[in-house]
């Protein structure tokens, strides 16, 4: 049978709404095809409200979680009303990342399901990462179970988005992690020289490294644990972006996109990977690519557009579609949690 789904994903590097559509059916295995997907840029007003969401009190906070589940919503109705589509089985909503502190029992993602229910009048599935948390699990990546279902081709995917993060299978098991922070840090630093991001590196390529900087990162305790793990905003706030204080932003953009393709390829050779399929906006940094090439035997493998921009948002989709199925939909071995286990607040 096949599913109708919409998937909804806000990144942490704000550069917009993704609204994905696909059809998922399972027959010997799970297909997919994306029919419709865009990224809606943010306003102003908006992009300003979640970036400072994190400072806002608790009684502003709860009503930015229903002003932006009905945001959510009606920016949803309108690409149903745009494309004219039908008959949706459900859409699932990640919401936007404010606080993400594992370790404290605690992940917030803002976007109240109900009021998207509210606008749509369609079924939905959102809060995917709380359960796994309360389980002592990270409450991501949460992606792996797409990757696993979905994209079994390729030894490896790695997204570069706001972070890095890999998932793959070794010894049997899906293993997933974040690497080290990308367009987090690429756009702020980019910001001070007025570009809203570092476009193919271009940037980064003029900047000579700083190796003092390079190491300080290199040697930062995060990178010696072992996995799973994950990154959060908190953690750059705390132990990056005071490292890059004082520094010309050339210089640290060059210095930072060296640190971020080490990271990455001491992971590929370390975890012996031959292919590696690259999503997310990062994959556009030509710069990093090539980086990443030179310091690694792995095919690179970089798919079509829609599967670069949209991954996150169709793997979401098709975790709203495990839900309503109740399948498995996280993975223990990716995020550390007790169990395997089933996620997402039906509304």
């Amino acid at each position: 049978m096949k599913t109708l789904a919409i998937g909804l994903m806000s990144g942490t590097s704000l550069d917009g709404l993704d609204i994905c559509l696909a059809e998922f059916e399972k027959k010997d295995k799970w297909h997919f095809q994306i029919l419709k997907a865009e990224t809606l840029p943010y306003s102003t007003d908006w992009e300003n409200k979640l970036r400072n969401s994190i400072h806002l009190s608790a009684t502003d906070l709860l009503e930015l979680h229903s002003d932006y589940g009905f945001y959510l919503g009606q920016k949803v109705k309108e690409f149903i009303e745009q494309h004219q589509l039908e008959n949706i089985d459900l859409i699932a909503s990640h919401g936007h990342t404010v606080f993400h502190q594992p370790q404290r029992k605690f992940t917030l993602q803002i976007g109240d399901g109900r009021a998207i229910k509210m606008e749509t009048k369609i079924p939905v599935l959102y809060d995917f990462r709380s359960q796994d948390v309360l389980m002592k699990g990270n409450g991501a990546p949460l992606v792996p179970i797409g990757d696993e279902l979905l994209f079994s081709q390729y030894d490896a995917c790695l997204n570069l988005g706001g972070f890095s993060n890999i998932s793959l299978t070794s010894e049997g098991k899906r293993i997933a992690f974040d690497i080290a922070p990308v367009n987090i840090v690429l756009n702020y630093l980019a910001q001070q020289l007025n570009e809203s991001f570092d476009e193919n590196g271009d940037l980064a390529r003029k900047g000579k490294i700083n190796e003092t900087l390079l190491d300080e990162l290199n040697s930062l305790g995060f990178y010696q644990q072992l996995h799973p793990k994950s990154l959060g905003v908190e953690w750059c706030n705390h132990h990056v972006f005071p490292k890059l204080e004082g520094i010309a932003p050339v210089e640290a953009l060059a210095t930072f996109s060296e640190h971020i393709a080490q990271q990455i390829s001491k992971v590929i050779n370390e975890k012996n990977i031959k292919n590696i399929l690259i999503t997310g906006g990062g994959a556009y940094n030509s710069f990093i690519i090539e980086k990443i090439k030179a310091k690694t035997d792995a095919e690179v493998i970089i798919p079509e557009k829609k599967i670069i921009e949209y991954k996150e948002a169709l793997i979401f989709a098709f975790m709203g579609v495990l839900k309503m199925n109740n399948e498995i939909n996280v993975l223990s071995s990716a995020t550390g949690s007790t169990a395997d286990h089933c996620s997402g607040v039906i509304a």
